[in-house]
């Protein structure tokens, strides 16, 4: 068996009549079920009985970069390890590495001391990413107003404004 690269690689696009089949069956095989098949996927060879059962986790993998290709889009594929810097964490979260030291110490991501360095476990990060998104997604709509033809602009300003105070002061009192 040829040994895996473990390195960053990019797949441009093919031209669309093969990605369109592949996007297409996956469409029908949904639109079929109404929802996401229960993962019973098969990578086959070109002899009889040569195949083998893709796990989920795969399944979706293969979904996207055949959804992102179709569209015309490039693919990145960058193996990670499940253990990361701090600088790694950062990176990944799209924040300072000072702001992820604040939040480590905060407890809000487990992490464990390798001598005087600290490691996240992959799992973790993704895990406060999404977290995160929620929070700021439930921020987002708490700063939403309704607005009538009979609101004064001054009053839908304030509310406005003490809404975001109020946000800041939750995400300040986090970290």
């Amino acid at each position: 068996m040829a040994a895996v690269q473990l390195a960053q690689e990019t797949y441009l696009p093919s031209e669309g009549a093969e990605m369109a089949k592949i996007y297409d069956f996956f469409a029908a095989h949904e639109a079929a079920h109404g929802e996401p098949p229960a993962p019973q996927y098969f990578l086959s060879g070109p002899g009889p009985g040569d195949q083998v059962a893709l796990p989920a986790e795969v399944y979706e993998i293969l979904r996207k970069v055949v959804g992102a290709m179709r569209a015309g889009l490039a693919v990145s594929i960058a193996p990670q390890s499940q253990k990361l810097t701090t600088q790694q964490a950062a990176d990944l979260l799209g924040i300072s590495r000072p702001t992820l030291v604040k939040v480590l110490e905060s407890g809000r991501i487990s992490f464990e001391r390798v001598g005087s360095h600290r490691r996240l476990y992959l799992r973790d990060v993704i895990a406060f990413r999404e977290e995160r998104r929620r929070e700021q997604y439930e921020a987002l709509a708490a700063t939403t107003v309704a607005l009538d033809d009979e609101d004064d602009l001054e009053s839908t300003l304030k509310t406005l404004r003490d809404a975001r105070k109020a946000v800041a002061q939750r995400r300040r009192a986090r970290v």
